[in-house]
């Protein structure tokens, strides 16, 4: 992995806060309809503008463990033949979703840090037969993924997360070929957040 290209001081332990999302997500991956404080699923894929005609098609499995925010897709499809990188990619949905777009002269790398999660993507791909997905593990500040590799990267609701984001957009420039894109939905406040309310770690994963 590359090192990170900038670094900030963060309001909140950027170690202690991945430990937080990593035991949320942990539980979506293991118990995808158990009690979460944000919807999941099919549900939610349908509440976020996802057609119907490529989400039922995937098997449950690919697609009850997702979390997303919004979605990146909304933007524009990605064109054949792409390269993509899929940041926190989760179980793969984003991922499988993109792998159907660029077809199979395109290539999608899915990256994220939770375990679990990434069990799930990787088992997902192969009972799917998807030869151009592959998972690896790593971080949104420190992507494991060459330079200039990528024409677009996709996010859904990752970056806020990030206790760094300026490391964050960072790699994803770096990853990114000239002229590639960047297509990601999140969650951003409009107001000023006090200082206090930066450094509860549990107001970022609530």
């Amino acid at each position: 992995m590359s090192e990170p290209e900038h670094r900030v001081e963060a309001p909140v332990d950027p170690a202690a806060l991945r430990e937080q999302v990593k035991e949320k997500y942990r539980d979506v991956a293991l118990d995808p309809h158990g009690e979460h404080h944000f919807h999941t699923g099919r549900r939610l894929a349908r509440l976020l503008g996802y057609p119907g005609e490529v989400v039922d098609p995937l098997p449950d499995r690919a697609v009850e463990s997702f979390a997303g925010v919004g979605n990146p897709f909304s933007l524009r499809p990605l064109p054949k033949g792409s390269k993509v990188v899929d940041i926190g990619s989760g179980a793969g949905f984003d991922s499988f979703v993109a792998a159907g777009q660029v077809g199979a002269a395109g290539q999608v790398i899915g990256v994220d840090m939770t375990q679990e999660m990434l069990d799930k993507s990787r088992g997902t791909a192969d009972e799917l037969g998807l030869s151009n997905v592959e998972f690896r593990e790593g971080l949104a500040e420190d992507l494991p993924v060459e330079s200039g590799w990528a024409d677009a990267v996709i996010s859904n609701g990752v970056i806020n997360l990030c206790a760094d984001k300026r490391a964050a957009f960072g790699q994803i420039r770096r990853v990114l070929r000239p002229g590639g894109v960047l297509q990601f939905a999140d969650i951003a406040n409009g107001r000023p957040v006090p200082v206090e309310a930066m450094r509860q770690i549990d107001l970022w994963t609530g």
